[in-house]
């Protein structure tokens, strides 16, 4: 489904992704680990299109997509969270998630409309469809961030760091929706600081240190591993 390939990106004289490869099987859920300033939201920004690479590839389902903009990768099927929520705050849920459907997805206004109030009942949000988006709690606004992805109805879900500052409760309820939405044949890369959330969801982890992964396999070996246990959690 996602395959990087040397890929590398310079920010004047500071190389934060360096030479990186990157393979991702449909239907995997891989989590991205890694402590601040690692180069997750670079990687992201990469594969959404966000941010051109200095130098590498990047093939989605058996295409190159390297130099295709940002909207183009989303009507392809690539949809994507942001760690910080940035809705129109005037807008309600129901017309952010619209703009998704219509402009992301190039879907008609009729057939975008329907598929609004399918993913609002996907994300819980039907309640709260006719608020403006900036009177949302932080729970309301990670699934308003969920629902404008799957708007889009995509193939490949980048998510960034979607249970970070929640209750483990609220964390529950989220991690519930993306096991749903990856039954339903949804490939996931997820980058999250909430280890817990990765063990349980994850079929693969791939720590990111100083934009090169370090590990990668089954969420326990690679948390037990010691250069993973120095370079993230300090011990």
């Amino acid at each position: 489904m996602l395959e990087l390939t040397g890929l590398s990106r310079r920010f004047g004289g500071l190389t934060v992704i360096d030479d990186l490869a990157l393979r991702v099987a449909q239907g995997e859920i891989v989590g991205i680990l890694g402590p601040n300033g690692a180069g997750k939201s670079t990687l992201f920004n990469l594969i959404g299109g966000n941010l051109a690479p200095n130098a590498g590839r990047i093939v989605y389902d058996g295409r190159d997509v390297t130099r295709t903009r940002v909207w183009d990768r989303c009507r392809l099927g690539i949809g994507r969270t942001f760690q910080i929520p940035k809705p129109f705050t005037h807008m309600t849920v129901f017309e952010n998630v619209l703009v998704a459907a219509v402009h992301g997805g190039r879907t008609p206004v009729r057939k975008a409309k329907a598929r609004v109030v399918e993913v609002l009942e996907q994300t819980g949000l039907t309640h709260r469809q006719a608020v403006a988006a900036g009177g949302l709690t932080l729970l309301d606004l990670k699934r308003l961030e969920l629902a404008k992805a799957l708007a889009l109805r995509p193939r490949l879900l980048l998510l960034d760091e979607i249970a970070g500052g929640l209750s483990e409760a609220e964390c529950d309820d989220l991690l519930a929706m993306v096991r749903d939405v990856h039954a339903g044949g949804v490939t996931v890369v997820w980058i999250e600081h909430v280890v817990l959330a990765l063990r349980r969801l994850a079929g693969r982890i791939d720590v990111l240190h100083g934009g090169r992964f370090i590990a990668s396999g089954p969420p326990d070996a690679v948390l037990a591993d010691p250069r993973v246990r120095e370079v993230y959690l300090g011990a």
